[in-house]
């Protein structure tokens, strides 16, 4: 119960259309309990008809007035009903259609996180369940219960009225139904529905997983453990809807136990109050038919409570999908108006196994616009700090952030900031002008001829037979490995992120092509922010800081021209590598 609470003070998605279109729900409960008034009048006007004809009056105009009451009860329950479906189901179209298409917004707004935190089963499962759950939430329980509760204090004030007594007794006997029976139901039998969705949920899952993987399951010759594990889940789930059906059945036939007592009651009642004269008799048998036709009114509200935690649970899934989508709406609100892009690792520790650190405390801030080389030995890290700040890695403590948002909030959105070139870039079996929109998806030739003229290769391309429709072929062969370096950086151009990671882009090159590489790269990238992970210190003049990562901490740092003078160890390194270059 705390749970269903929980979810009415905290949900956006039902509750609040009942203010939204109060006049048409109060419209709903009038037409509802004139329905159930009806075929209630009907059947006590009835049983007055009844018993007066059998007295057989010496005039036909005695009985008139039931005869006409009985016709017009007889035709206002079924329009009323008629009218009260077609007001209900439109509110539910209504509300149903807003939830669908605010739904579809979610998901496209949430995509990314969507595909990173749940699986596809997961969405089949809230599009398949949750809506139509919602939609039944309306029909099937709350409109009923409703109008069961009007009827039922309607009932019991009009009883009051001759006698308070027996109407505090019905009070009682009729609560069982109303107030009791629906609060059992919901602790046992909703119990069980919800573990029935659950199972629900998993066969979903399964059954998507399998659909998808069908040919390794043929492949593996596995068909029969398939089919064997999905029958086992649909047996659980049968199983769960026996143990309802049993329940229901005794529920239901206690139910008309307590409905037949209250027609003894009110025949009891009427027999008492007016029982005493030859006209008063006439009551006793509309008193003891009128509950007949409110009994489905009263028993629908501990039907509809049976998939209550069914539909607390669909409530919670869809205002958790919405929080969800929310957050990541202004999370990308946030990173739109993210001006500064300081990156900044802050007391980071990281090691892939518990009793082996890689970097440990380590404290390191990049500002906007900085080249940065980073240096050291096989193993020391260079790459794992990489892998960090791309948020491909977790650290065990710290954090690393772009602009102080911690980099795995930028995980959906981190090609906006970071772009990578790498040792061996990837150039498709396509066009020049195909592997150039990787970059930029609706870049046009003049950008395209730009950037190629940006990384020096639009001489190159113009040369070609085909210029931007010639063929790469595969991994991009056809040109040497200066060339689809510069290719994959007039990519990068396109990007167009602030921050530029370079993970020895020049590994293979020869010391001459590998000097004119990184001379493009440092020229085109004057106003990004560039951080170099490199063994080589070829062009390590071009960058502003130079750091030494050795023993989980930064052993050296600083300019060029300052480590050249205060570290002999830098300039013994820089004469070795020169000295293997020669």
């Amino acid at each position: 119960m705390q749970k269903i609470k929980a979810n009415i003070a905290n949900d956006a998605w039902v509750f609040p259309y009942l203010k939204t279109y109060k006049g048409l729900l109060a419209l709903i409960l009038l037409l509802g309990f004139l329905t159930v008034f009806c075929g209630g009048a009907l059947m006590f006007i009835s049983g007055f008809l009844i018993s007066r004809a059998a007295q057989r009056p010496e005039n036909i105009l005695m009985i008139y007035v039931p005869i006409v009451l009985t016709r017009a009860f007889g035709i206002g329950r079924p329009a009323f009903r008629y009218v009260q479906r077609l007001v209900s189901h439109n509110w539910v179209m209504r509300i149903v259609s807003k939830f669908r298409q605010r739904l579809y917004q979610l998901v496209e707004r949430g995509t990314k996180s969507i595909h990173a935190k749940a699986q596809t089963g997961d969405v089949l499962n809230l599009l398949a369940n949750d809506l139509d759950k919602i939609e039944n939430f309306y029909l099937r329980m709350l409109f009923p219960t409703l109008i069961g509760f009007v009827v039922y204090l309607a009932l019991v004030i009009g009883v009051g009225v001759f006698n308070i007594g027996v109407a505090l007794l019905m009070l009682i006997l009729l609560g069982l139904l109303t107030i009791v029976a629906p609060l059992i139901t919901i602790a046992i039998n909703g119990a069980r529905d919800y573990r029935k969705k659950q199972q629900e949920t998993e066969l979903y899952i399964d059954l998507t997983d399998a659909v998808l993987g069908l040919q390794d399951w043929i492949l593996a010759d596995r068909t029969a453990e398939l089919v064997q594990t999905q029958t086992t889940q649909l047996a659980k789930i049968h199983q769960l809807a026996g143990q309802k059906a049993r329940f229901t059945w005794w529920r239901m036939f206690l139910s008309e136990l307590v409905i037949g007592l209250a027609a003894i009651l009110l025949i009891w009642f009427a027999t008492n109050e007016f029982g005493a004269s030859a006209f008063g008799v006439n009551w006793i048998g509309a008193f003891g038919l009128l509950i007949f036709p409110l009994s489905d009114t009263f028993i629908s509200i501990a039907t509809g409570a049976e998939d209550m935690p069914r539909y607390t649970d669909s409530i919670e899934r869809l205002n958790g999908l919405s929080d969800q989508a929310d957050a990541e709406a202004s999370l990308v609100t946030q990173i739109a108006q993210l001006d500064d892009t300081t990156i900044e690792f802050k007391e980071l520790s990281y090691g892939y196994t518990a009793d082996r650190s890689i970097l440990k405390h380590f404290n390191l801030q990049i500002q906007p616009g900085t080249k940065l080389a980073i240096l050291g030995k096989s193993g020391a890290g260079k790459t794992t700090l990489l892998k960090l700040l791309l948020g491909d890695e977790t650290p065990q403590s710290g954090r690393v952030t772009i602009g102080a948002v911690p980099i795995q909030q930028l995980q959906a959105h981190r090609n906006q900031f970071i772009a990578v070139l790498d040792q061996a870039p990837y150039l498709f079996a396509s066009t020049v002008a195909n592997n150039l929109r990787l970059g930029k998806l609706t870049a046009t030739p003049a950008e395209l001829w730009q950037v190629l003229d940006q990384v020096e290769l639009g001489d190159l391309v113009r040369e070609l037979p085909a210029g931007l429709a010639t063929p790469m072929t595969e991994m991009g062969n056809r040109f040497s490995g200066g060339e689809r370096q510069r290719f994959a950086l007039a990519r990068i151009l396109l990007q167009d992120t602030p921050i530029v990671v370079l993970d020895e882009p020049t590994v293979g090159l020869d010391p001459i092509t590998e000097q004119l590489v990184l001379q493009t790269i440092y020229k085109v990238l004057a106003n990004k922010t560039v951080i170099w992970v490199t063994h080589h210190l070829t062009g390590i003049e071009l960058v502003d800081k130079i750091i030494f990562i050795e023993n989980q901490q930064i052993a050296l740092a600083g300019t060029f021209d300052e480590l050249m003078t205060s570290s002999p160890r830098f300039a013994n390194l820089l004469t070795m590598d020169h000295g293997d270059i020669q």
